[in-house]
C-alpha cells in the first residue's frame, strides 16, 4: 500500500505541474515576469529524488512499517496535501512552481495567505518529513530536509525580493 501512496503523489505532482504551465502560460500572456530560473532545474530534481527515495530506501534497505510511526505520518502527509492544494486554490491562476510575478497586481492575501507569505513551503517541508516516514525512510526525510533546507534558503531570498517581502 505505500508504493500506491508514493505513485499517487506522484501522479499529484504531474497534475500541479500541469495546472502550473498552464497558469505559467497565462501569467506570461498578463505581462509576468520570471525570477529565479536557475535553482527551478535543483528543485524538480530533488522533489524527484524525495519520491525516488520513498520507493528505493525501503525496498533496498528492508525499512519496516512501524505502525506507530507510519500511520500518523500518513495523516500528516495527507494534510499536507491539504494545505497544498489549499495553497494553489486560494492563488488561482497566480499559482505557479515558477516564480512568476504580474507586475502591479497586489499580494494575494486569502487562503492561508491571510496567515503566513509561503504556506505552500511548509506543506513541502512538513511533508518531505512525513511521506518518507509513513515507511521509515528516514535517510531520505533527513537528506531531503537538509538539501530542501538549503533550496529554500535561495528560492525564499528570490520571492521575498520580487514580492517587496524584504
Amino acid at each position: 500500500m505505500y508504493y500506491v501512496l508514493i505513485w499517487a503523489v506522484v501522479l499529484e505532482r504531474l497534475a500541479e505541474l500541469v495546472v502550473s504551465r498552464r497558469n505559467a502560460q497565462w501569467s506570461f500572456a498578463q505581462g509576468g515576469k520570471e525570477f529565479g530560473r536557475p535553482h527551478y532545474v535543483v528543485m524538480v530534481i530533488l522533489h524527484t529524488a524525495l519520491l525516488v527515495g520513498c520507493l528505493v530506501e525501503p525496498a533496498v534497505l528492508h525499512r519496516p512499517f512501524l505502525p506507530w510511526l507510519g500511520w500518523p505520518m500518513l495523516v500528516v502527509a495527507v494534510l499536507c496535501q491539504g494545505l497544498r492544494w489549499w495553497c494553489i486554490t486560494s492563488l488561482g491562476k497566480r499559482w505557479n512552481t515558477r516564480v512568476i510575478v504580474l507586475p502591479h497586481e497586489p499580494l494575494v492575501v486569502r487562503g492561508p495567505y491571510r496567515y503566513l507569505h509561503h504556506p505552500n513551503y511548509v506543506a513541502v517541508v512538513i511533508e518531505g518529513i512525513a511521506l518518507p516516514l509513513v515507511h521509515t525512510a528516514w535517510l531520505t526525510a533527513v537528506c531531503f530536509t537538509v538539501a530542501n533546507a538549503a533550496l529554500l534558503s535561495v528560492r525564499l531570498r528570490v520571492e521575498n525580493s520580487v514580492l517587496g517581502y524584504t
